[in-house]
């Protein structure tokens, strides 16, 4: 069971289990994370919306980090880094976003993994972190992934993690500067309780 602790200036989570640590960023973790991603750009840019030209700029970073603020705030979304060896390395990053409250307690995973961490395991640990956040402290209901049909990484991950295919979502989100197609899946609450 993950051990959930408030970040009362950011109002967010911090949530810790299966040797990871998964936290919203702050203005320290800028090297690393500019690092990793420049490290892994061969890596990441096929399964990713084509970077902007200052992608890895600290002015960037600095507007990512307050987006990802109010967006906590808001309970809208949550921007996660994922550190191992004891919160020290930085693997990558998992976002719970589009959060749809109402009738829809619904929301949208989407995730990378740094070249040299990738195929170890992590990301299904972090996945399976922020499910059970989502599902017993957000009270959501339905989370959805997304992924190309070439990603075959991806696909075995949501599998793995109890996600079930859905359908096939035609031209569906601007990758790599191409509308690409997707396949969709999706996890329910109840689908954990019964697992």
């Amino acid at each position: 069971m993950a051990l959930i602790e408030w970040l009362s200036r950011f109002d967010s989570p911090q949530l810790e289990g299966n040797g990871l640590l998964l936290r919203l960023p702050v203005s320290d973790d800028y090297v690393q994370w500019a690092r990793l991603r420049e490290d892994s750009r061969d890596f990441l840019t096929p399964w990713e919306p084509a970077w902007a030209a200052d992608e890895l700029s600290r002015k960037a970073f600095r507007e990512r980090l307050s987006r990802y603020r109010q967006e906590a705030r808001e309970r809208t979304s949550y921007s996660f880094l994922i550190f191992g060896n004891n919160g020290e390395t930085l693997y990558g990053g998992l976002t719970l976003g589009v959060i749809r409250r109402g009738v829809a307690q619904s929301a949208t995973l989407g995730y990378w993994m740094g070249a040299p961490f990738a195929g170890k395991g992590h990301m299904a640990g972090a996945v399976r972190l922020v499910c059970g956040f989502a599902f017993d402290i957000e009270g959501l209901h339905r989370l959805e992934a997304a992924c190309l049909p070439s990603n075959e990484r991806s696909r075995r991950l949501l599998e793995s993690t109890g996600f079930r295919h859905e359908g096939y979502l035609r031209k569906y989100l601007k990758i790599a500067g191409s509308w690409e197609d997707h396949h969709l899946y999706s996890l329910l609450a109840e689908d954990l309780r019964q697992a």
